[in-house]
């Protein structure tokens, strides 16, 4: 049974886009693996609070990420 985490900063995406990431991400998972694979097919959202994620030596907070969201509009 395959198992996916996908790892967030907290306050980034709303229940909606997570709801979006798992449908998506079970619709690869399936396309590769074959529609049996659909109920079996585990994906979890763990959302890390704003500052626990460090790049390059630097915590990465909630703001920082909508800072670069807001970059590609």
């Amino acid at each position: 049974m395959p198992l996916v985490d996908i790892q967030l900063i907290e306050g980034v995406f709303d229940a909606a886009q997570k709801q979006e990431m798992i449908a998506k991400i079970t619709d690869v998972m399936v396309e590769i693996e074959g529609e049996a694979m659909r109920d079996v097919t585990w994906v979890r959202v763990q959302e890390l609070a704003s500052g626990a994620w460090g790049i390059g030596g630097k915590g990465l907070t909630t703001a920082d990420v909508k800072a670069i969201q807001n970059r590609g509009v």
